[in-house]
């Protein structure tokens, strides 16, 4: 199974190809260029560096959302392009089960944060837990991601409550952590850390390595079909909302 992933959801601009359980190639890169002057650069650079003909892919993973608008937004449209092109399935990662995946095999809760401003954060709260592989007599296990809070766009302080509530030991990761680390240290009363530079960031490797376990599952949309999980309006569409609501107030 050949999985290509593409990342586009935040600051980081990241592809990968992932076959049969080996990351074949990575290129992921966090600078000041637009994801729409990267990304697809990216992809060829890697199909160059590995002789890949796209015809022997299987499916594309793509971070799904939340995340930048923008960048969502080109990430959408590369995969959906790529995937109408090639005749291929899309797989969607959310973006911060792709982000908690970087940590696979931690016994401590994962709490990826993004920012999303007015102090909010994109986040999620998950586990990786040990089941049984079926039909096997030997003592191997695998490990599976669960999560105990599913995505969403909420308060950080509200945020650090849920974790206290939890009590269990926390790794944060994500670009929200140098712009919360000092409020979430204030507050919170469990002990953390956080994750290096090596996987504190969105990869293309982590969206691929989970692609393929969802693909495995039959969990894939077609390219038509798929869309970004944006989790709130953009930032345009609530002010345009603001300023209608203070229009109508003005005529009452």
């Amino acid at each position: 199974m050949k999985i290509l992933a593409l990342d586009s959801s935040g600051l980081v601009a990241s592809a990968a190809i992932v076959e049969d359980d080996v990351l074949i190639a990575e290129y992921t890169t966090d600078y000041k260029k637009t994801h729409s002057q990267t990304l697809l650069p990216m992809l060829d650079e890697i199909r160059q560096m590995i002789d890949l003909d796209l015809h022997t892919i299987d499916a594309i993973a793509i971070s799904a959302g939340p995340g930048s608008f923008t960048g969502l937004r080109i990430g959408a449209a590369t995969a959906k392009g790529l995937g109408l092109a090639l005749n291929l399935p899309l797989v969607e990662v959310p973006t911060l089960e792709g982000l908690a995946f970087n940590l696979w095999g931690t016994d401590k809760l994962v709490c990826p944060i993004m920012d999303a401003r007015r102090n909010q954060v994109y986040t999620g709260i998950y586990e990786f837990c040990k089941e049984e592989i079926p039909e096997k007599e030997s003592s191997e296990h695998q490990l599976v991601m669960h999560s105990i809070k599913e995505q969403c766009a909420i308060a950080v302080d509200e945020l650090v409550e849920e974790l206290n509530r939890l009590g269990r030991e926390v790794i944060f990761l994500g670009d929200g952590v140098p712009v919360y680390r000092e409020q979430i240290l204030q507050k919170l009363k469990v002990p953390c850390s956080f994750a290096p530079a090596a996987n504190n960031r969105q990869r293309a490797a982590s969206v691929a390595s989970l692609g393929a376990v969802y693909y495995a599952h039959g969990r894939t949309v077609t390219a038509a079909e798929h869309e970004p999980e944006y989790l709130r309006k953009s930032q345009a569409e609530r002010e345009r909302e603001e300023q209608e609501k203070a229009a109508k107030e003005a005529q009452a």
